[in-house]
């Protein structure tokens, strides 16, 4: 039973959906939740993302088991596609009724951040406008916490575009190391279509622009530590382009987009009310 749950928890994409959880948390904590209701968004951005990861695992798990995919329970049949999709749908109306306490615009975000995977994982991910969704539930992932405060507040235009681009950047990451299987099994995301080399340039040109709108966004005198944020972001963001115009794409490449992208993240909550209007 331990072993099936495992299976289960490492169908949901546990990397992704801790990451994204960690964000709202992290959003909450900058703009000051209580507790509880810190516990409650949490919660709500968990269930969401489990809901996002076991849909793509249920939906893929054909094409996975037909490049091999030693990585994904499903595909292995550790856990039937029968159980990974009834816990897609279970987490998906939890964490919808789980953000009701937060209020209806967060409620309103939450949704179009969750539709928005859901989206993707049902056909967007083979088009050009693979990006799409990513952009969308980034760039209103910071509204589910701003919406969800005890008197809530939409965020600042430019956390919106910082969330998107930072989205775009999450796209390139997700999908680089598997551009190869993708092809064989018939998939042409915008990645794809642009090629490794230009896709690694596009999550740098993104996280580069984002990083300088969270650090002047919330306005002069800038805060210390944004500019320390600014100075390892946009280092990591010149030699993630210098190796990319010098070599082909590597795992370092992944972990300086990472590094940009945790940099932003951080500088985001460390802005605190400066996000919302």
């Amino acid at each position: 039973m331990a072993k099936k749950v495992l299976s289960l928890l490492l169908a949901s994409h546990p990397g992704p959906t801790v990451v994204v959880t960690v964000i709202a948390t992290g959003l909450g904590l900058g703009l000051g939740y209580p507790p509880l209701r810190l516990a409650v968004l949490a919660l709500a951005v968990l269930l969401g993302q489990l809901s996002i990861g076991w849909c793509n695992d249920w939906l893929d798990a054909a094409r996975d088991r037909a490049v091999a995919r030693t990585d994904k329970p499903a595909a292995r049949g550790d856990v039937s596609v029968a159980t990974v999709r009834a816990s897609a749908f279970v987490a998906l109306v939890g964490g919808i009724l789980v953000t009701l306490p937060l209020g209806a615009g967060a409620l309103v975000a939450h949704v179009i951040a969750i539709a928005s995977g859901w989206a993707y994982n049902l056909g967007l991910k083979a088009t050009a406008w693979s990006w799409l969704p990513f952009a969308v539930a980034f760039g209103v992932l910071p509204a589910i916490a701003t919406l969800g405060q005890a008197t809530p507040a939409l965020p600042q235009w430019w956390v919106f575009v910082a969330g998107a681009l930072l989205g775009v950047a999450a796209h390139v990451t997700n999908v680089l190391p598997d551009l190869d299987d993708d092809a064989r099994t018939g998939i042409r995301g915008l990645p794809h279509r642009l090629g490794a080399r230009v896709s690694g340039l596009l999550a740098f040109a993104a996280l580069a622009v984002a990083t300088v709108l969270i650090t002047f966004g919330p306005g002069l005198p800038v805060r210390p530590l944004l500019i320390v944020g600014l100075v390892i972001g946009l280092a990591a963001t010149v030699a993630g382009v210098v190796l990319l115009l010098r070599r082909s794409p590597t795992r370092l490449l992944m972990q300086l987009i990472m590094t940009c992208a945790i940099v932003d993240v951080a500088m985001l909550a460390l802005s605190g009310q400066s996000v919302t209007v």
